[in-house]
């Protein structure tokens, strides 16, 4: 299991952060999103519960582009409670809370949590996974997409890499790969293999 995918688990099972932020980790692992600058950045508007997507408006991104991505099944129950969460913040202050990551209580309630390095550091090392890095998800991200069947110049957009050089850099063939390769290769000419060593082709006695 790729180390950023365990850490997910683990930090989702262990509770080790709130829900809110528990979300905006769901969001970077699934799509790729930087976490500060994206993720964290998010307004309401910019979630459409009802056509199911997500999107960044052009010139917040770090290429410039926008995007617009139609959300995996997953994340909806998750959003949605998001979104519900901030809704009744908004009541409870009685004024227009902009956006999708708010603090929702202490001195700065309502406004936007601009990081929460601290507690991710303090959620990795309760849950055993000292150093793990948030950007990781974005290699994550990509390397799920593409092993799962997303084509490349799809995965690119969603992650928003402009280039194949860095997405390329992301996409890293791994020893796991490998082995889950063979299992493949395996499944496809078990049939043939299977003959060939019915006909004997492994039998290492010698004939004299």
């Amino acid at each position: 299991m790729a180390y950023a995918t365990m850490a997910m688990r683990c930090l989702t099972r262990s509770r080790q952060l709130p829900p809110d932020l528990r979300v905006a980790v769901a969001i970077a692992y699934a799509l790729g999103w930087r976490m500060q600058s994206e993720v964290l950045a998010l307004k309401r508007h910019q979630l459409d519960l009802d056509a199911g997507t997500l999107r960044l408006e052009p010139g917040t991104t770090k290429n410039g582009d926008g995007r617009v991505v139609y959300l995996p099944p997953d994340l909806m129950p998750l959003l949605k409670a998001q979104a519900a969460r901030v809704e009744v913040l908004q009541l409870k202050t009685r004024r227009v809370i902009p956006y999708l990551f708010p603090h929702l209580a202490g001195p700065h309630q309502g406004k936007r949590i601009l990081d929460f390095r601290k507690r991710w550091v303090t959620a990795c090392t309760k849950a055993g996974l000292p150093g793990k890095l948030r950007h990781d998800f974005r290699r994550t991200a990509v390397r799920n997409m593409v092993n799962a069947g997303v084509p490349e110049r799809v995965a690119m957009t969603i992650t928003g890499h402009k280039t194949r050089a860095v997405f390329d850099r992301y996409h890293i063939v791994s020893p796991a790969d490998l082995k889950d390769a063979a299992t493949k290769i395996s499944a496809s000419t078990g049939t043939f293999l299977g003959t060939l060593n019915e006909k004997g082709v492994t039998d290492t006695a010698v004939t004299p």
